[in-house]
Formats: C-alpha cells, sequence, structure tokens
C-alpha cells in the first residue's frame, strides 16, 4: 500500500476537523447558545456595572396603635402604718422574763414580758395593813363621835369638844379613802408586771433585756401594727391633682420585689422646701411575705388609666450616637433611617412619640446592622418567623450557602 503524500494527509485531517466543529455547533443544547443582546445589556446597569444586590434579607413591621397604660411614676419609703411603742409603766422594777423577738407575730392583749413581781407583792400587802389600820381609826372616831353627839343635850361637853369629835370623825373616813386609793394603785403597779400588747401585729424592735431594771417609760417593743405597711411616695405639686384616693399603684423595691397597692389619702399639704406632696398608698400585709420591709426607698406607678399610642416592635429601634432610630422601608426596597423619640412600653412593643409617615413599615429583623440608603430584600411572613431564632446573615453570604436537598 502506497503512503499518503503529506499535503493530501494535512488535507484530510484538516476536513476531519471542519465536519467535527460543524456537528458540534449543530448538535449542541439551547441552552447552550450565547443570550441575545437585549438580555445581555439587561445583566449590566447603566454604567455598564453589574447591579447593586441586596445587603440582607429582613422583615418589616407595620407602625400599629396600642392600648397603653397612662403612669404616674413616684419615689418614695416603705414605712408602717402605725409603729407603736410598747413600754414600762412600772418604775424600778426588774424584767425577769421577755417571752417575744423581732419578727414575733402577736396578738392583742399577749403577754410580752414580765417584771419581777415580789417588790409590788411586798407594797399591795403594806397597802393593804395601812387600809386595815385607817378603817379601825374611823371606827374608832365615828364611836366617839356618836357619844359626843348624844351627850351634847346633857352639856356634858362642851361645843368645842363635840366639834373636835367630829372633826376626827371625819378625818378618819378620809384616811380610809386615801388607803383605798393607795391599794388601788398598788395593785395597778402588780397588774403593769405584765407588758401587754395593745394590738395585732408584729414585732418590728426589742431593746428588753432580762434583768434590767427599768424606769417608767422606757421603750421596750415596737410594734407594727396589724402588719400593715404604706408607701409614702413624694409626688410634685404639679401632678398631684392626677392621683385621687383609691387610684391602683405598683411599687418596686431595690431589692425587685413588685407588689399592688391602693392609694389610701393624700397629705393636705406641700413641702415648702420640695414642693412635693406625700401620697400614701397601702400595700399588702407584712406578714404575706411579699420582699417589700419597712424602711426600703421604692418607686413605683400610679395606674391612672389607658390611651392609644403608636407603637412598632422593640426590635426595630436602632439606638445610634446617643439617640433611637428606625428604619423605614422604601418603595424600591432601600431603606431611610429617622431619628425618633420613644414613650412607653407594653410587653414587647415601644411608643413612638416622633410623627411618622402613614402605613409606614419599619425595618424589624436585620435593623441593626443596616444604614441609611442600604437595599434590602423582604423575606415572607413565613421566612421570617422561621429565621427569627436564628442569626442574621448577609444576603450575599445566604446565597452562597448550599440549598438543602
Amino acid at each position: 500500500m502506497k503512503r499518503l503524500h503529506r499535503p493530501t494527509l494535512i488535507a484530510v485531517l484538516l476536513a476531519v476537523v471542519v465536519v467535527a466543529a460543524l456537528a458540534f455547533w449543530l448538535l449542541r443544547k439551547p441552552d447552550d447558545k450565547a443570550p441575545p443582546a437585549g438580555q445581555a445589556a439587561a445583566s449590566t446597569g447603566k454604567d455598564g456595572a453589574p447591579p447593586a444586590r441586596p445587603a440582607l434579607t429582613v422583615s418589616v413591621a407595620k407602625a400599629e396603635p396600642s392600648e397603653l397604660n397612662v403612669t404616674l411614676t413616684a419615689n418614695g419609703n416603705v414605712a408602717a402604718w402605725q409603729e407603736a411603742s410598747i413600754g414600762s409603766e412600772s418604775n424600778g422594777l426588774r424584767l425577769s422574763e421577755v417571752r417575744v423577738n423581732v419578727g414575733d407575730v402577736v396578738k392583742k392583749g399577749q403577754v410580752l414580758a414580765v417584771f419581777s413581781p415580789e417588790t409590788i407583792n411586798a407594797d399591795v400587802a403594806q397597802a393593804r395593813a395601812s387600809l386595815a389600820e385607817a378603817k379601825a381609826t374611823a371606827a374608832d372616831a365615828a364611836g366617839n363621835a356618836a357619844r359626843a353627839r348624844t351627850l351634847s343635850q346633857t352639856g356634858a361637853l362642851s361645843q368645842q369638844q363635840i366639834n373636835q369629835y367630829q372633826t376626827t370623825e371625819q378625818t378618819a373616813k378620809a384616811r380610809v379613802e386615801a388607803a383605798v386609793a393607795v391599794l388601788a394603785a398598788q395593785q395597778v403597779r402588780g397588774r403593769n408586771t405584765q407588758v401587754l400588747a395593745p394590738d395585732d401585729g408584729v414585732v418590728s424592735a426589742r431593746t428588753a433585756t432580762v434583768g434590767s431594771v427599768v424606769a417608767a417609760g422606757t421603750e421596750l417593743f415596737k410594734l407594727i401594727r396589724q402588719g400593715r405597711l404604706e408607701w409614702r411616695a413624694e409626688v410634685t405639686s404639679a401632678e398631684l391633682g392626677r392621683v385621687t384616693v383609691g387610684t391602683p399603684a405598683v411599687v418596686i423595691s431595690a431589692s425587685g420585689a413588685q407588689v399592688q397597692g391602693k392609694v389610701r389619702s393624700i397629705a393636705p399639704t406641700v413641702d415648702p422646701q420640695t414642693r412635693n406632696a406625700l401620697v400614701y398608698v397601702d400595700i399588702p400585709n407584712v406578714l404575706q411575705n411579699t420582699g417589700i420591709k419597712a424602711g426600703m426607698f421604692a418607686n413605683g406607678e400610679f395606674q391612672l388609666g389607658k390611651s392609644s399610642a403608636l407603637t412598632v416592635p422593640q426590635a426595630a429601634i436602632v439606638p445610634r450616637d446617643g439617640f433611637n432610630h428606625l428604619l423605614l422601608l422604601q418603595p424600591d426596597n432601600r431603606v431611610s433611617q429617622i431619628k425618633i423619640e420613644t414613650g412607653r412600653r407594653v410587653g414587647e412593643r415601644v411608643e413612638i412619640l416622633t410623627q411618622l409617615p402613614a402605613d409606614a413599615q419599619v425595618v424589624v429583623q436585620g435593623a441593626g446592622f443596616l444604614n441609611d440608603g442600604d437595599l434590602v430584600r423582604v423575606a415572607d411572613a413565613a421566612t421570617a418567623a422561621a429565621a427569627a431564632p436564628a442569626t442574621i446573615r448577609p444576603a450575599s453570604a445566604a446565597a452562597s450557602a448550599p440549598a438543602a436537598k
């Protein structure tokens, strides 16, 4: 077999390449064809650059009216409604027994402490003896006076002697009455050897010590009557007219304890130095262990009613540069940042005092990652709800993540 000449071989190879290229071009898929000129132009911006991509996928919410509580904030001290001072009525007696301590709950008439009765018993016995002596003297004087009156008709006694017997009789009667009074006083002292609770309540202080000799009037215990506490709120004179008797209040101590109360009374005068007036609020009994104690400083709010106000979700508020801001969604899916003033709060919504455009939509999820003018993609409600617990990611990162199979 003759070998092909070199020019002929080259021509055959070129023909094969051309046929293969033509077959590939004819058999390729329509998707592999080049895009039309109009489509290629649409994939670029006006200046030939690729279009801007959204910075984030966000969720939005409308500013809506909500019913909010109208409140008045105040500060003040917690104190006992009435704190009774219980002291000694006997002088110079020794305390032999103390039966209660601080925090004990007592009933009216309960024995709190006992004094040694020996001295009192001796004084009572002496008073009884003095009374018996006075009665005997009075009986003798009465007999002498009666005999003198009998003899007055006979002239055996002068009128002066008769008057003397009658005077002695009256003096003896007076001494009997005095002895009766002394005995009664000693018996009262005997009853005062027991210190009794003047009312139901809780012992708030105790200075009584067994063995001490106590002077009359010395304070031994303090008692919170009926266990009642009150919050003495200081309210400015300008706001005093907003509070009335019966207004409900919420009292919060520094420890975080929170209780409900009600205004019992309002002071009739205003402090000339502070221009504040005291509002007395009854709060739960100390026996309920609410965590509120007498002597605590507490703040609170008077509940004055309700009013309608424009609110947004708290997550939509972005604090920047010492101010609060909202990011409003524009029709072109860009956001505009505005500075706002906030007011009251209820649950997860916050009152907006700044005027907002009608039907304003605010960015909620992802607001803290955006700046004024950023382009965003708005997630539908189902997607936003599913992504709420997740961490916000830029849209470019989300697009590059592999799709779930």
